[in-house]
């Protein structure tokens, strides 16, 4: 099997181009920056080709470009595929994209959501998601699945709908709070001393906002205009921070005790691993 990896010279088609490599697969990629494709061309030793070169010639496509330029990309590419062809995305947004696919694809194709970036090591225990929206995209889906789960990945299933109104709070709020706690630190100016005495609560909050600010700026902008109900979750955000933020000026102690009581009650309910938080944090602290 030859599997096109169109953006194959960026961080994940990298990633995907190695785990494919390692897994048996003849893989060719692309990319729009010459001098990062030799890179990844000496690195992985792989071929290089043009993208309408290497959709013809691969049995599975994988597209793994910035959302914004997605729709140009397969605009182009379109032409050069065709029936008996899998051609799938791994862009952290599915319905837009999904919608792209089948207008000018001649191929069968799949949304893929590979929860997890670059810096995982494995696909052991990590989280995919898949959006097929038809009976013949389910049972790729199916068999898909079948080639994760064999490999120890965990998958589920869902419209692109349902899946991009979740990434809204798994990948939206979880980058925004990252973001705005990053302005915030550095905008305090003691981020050496803070370092030097802090506790775990600190380190995990210093992790969160470091390692979204050390990423490709133009994925986590694209990921926080282009998600629907962003606005509205982070309104939401926004508020909650004001109405904690007025308790804690007004010295409010017995409405913050029965509020994060009330928390608590909800998050013991409703998440699973909650008794376990605080040891799991300690756990990612003495990881780092």
């Amino acid at each position: 099997m030859k599997v096109a990896i169109i953006g194959g010279s960026g961080k994940m088609g990298r990633w995907f181009a190695s785990f494919l490599l390692q897994d048996g697969k003849k893989v060719v990629i692309t990319g729009r920056n010459e001098e990062k494709l030799l890179d990844a061309k000496k690195q992985l030793r792989v071929e290089t080709a043009s993208n309408a070169e290497a959709v013809k010639s691969a049995d599975v496509v994988l597209l793994s470009v910035p959302i914004s330029e997605f729709e140009s990309v397969v605009k182009q590419v379109g032409p050069y595929t065709h029936p008996g062809q899998v051609i799938a995305d791994i862009t952290s947004i599915k319905a837009h994209p999904v919608e792209i696919m089948h207008k000018y694809i001649k191929g069968s194709i799949l949304g893929i959501h590979p929860m997890f970036g670059p810096g995982a090591s494995d696909i052991t225990n990590r989280n995919f998601v898949l959006t097929p929206t038809n009976n013949d995209e389910r049972a790729l889906a199916q068999k898909t699945r079948g080639y994760l789960e064999a490999r120890g990945a965990r998958v589920t299933m869902m419209s692109p709908h349902e899946h991009d109104e979740m990434m809204t709070i798994i990948l939206g709020l979880s980058h925004f709070i990252a973001i705005v706690s990053a302005d915030t630190l550095v905008n305090l100016g003691r981020l050496k001393q803070a370092d030097a005495i802090s506790g775990s609560t600190y380190k995990v909050l210093l992790t969160l906002a470091g390692s979204v600010i050390s990423e490709d700026p133009e994925f986590y902008a694209s990921v926080q205009t282009s998600l629907p109900g962003i606005a509205e979750v982070e309104r939401l955000f926004q508020e909650k921070s004001r109405a904690w933020a007025n308790l804690v000026q007004a010295k409010n102690n017995q409405e913050l005790v029965k509020r994060m009581n009330t928390l608590k009650n909800r998050l013991e309910k409703d998440y699973p691993d909650f008794g376990k938080a605080y040891k799991n944090m300690y756990r990612i602290v003495e990881g780092l």
